[in-house]
């Protein structure tokens, strides 16, 4: 799945879930299990629902023109997810068990 046009849609008030629109136009929805900042940049690590994977999914967090959310975006850059994903398992070890 390319999530680089993928943008927030306001959901309940329930922060810690959010459904995205991928680039057929279809719905999917994550849990958000954990926010980073990391080079000066924002990221959010995410576990699909309804998904048999058990992998996370890592997208940038850039504002939005709506102050009330912010669009989530594609990381391209294979380095840059390896170095966000390792900072995020050293971040979050006492929380999840990473292999």
């Amino acid at each position: 799945m390319n999530e680089n046009e993928m943008n927030n849609i306001p959901e309940e008030e329930n922060e810690d879930y959010i459904t995205l629109i991928d680039e057929n136009g279809e719905e999917v929805s994550f849990e958000i299990i954990g926010t980073l900042e990391y080079k000066e940049r924002w990221f959010a690590v995410l576990i699909p629902f309804d998904e048999e994977d058990d992998g996370v999914v890592i997208l940038e967090m850039v504002p939005s023109e709506n102050p009330e959310y912010d669009e989530f975006v594609a990381v391209e850059d294979d380095v840059l997810l390896n170095e966000v994903f390792e900072k995020f398992k050293k971040d979050y070890s006492g929380e999840y068990e990473f292999e």
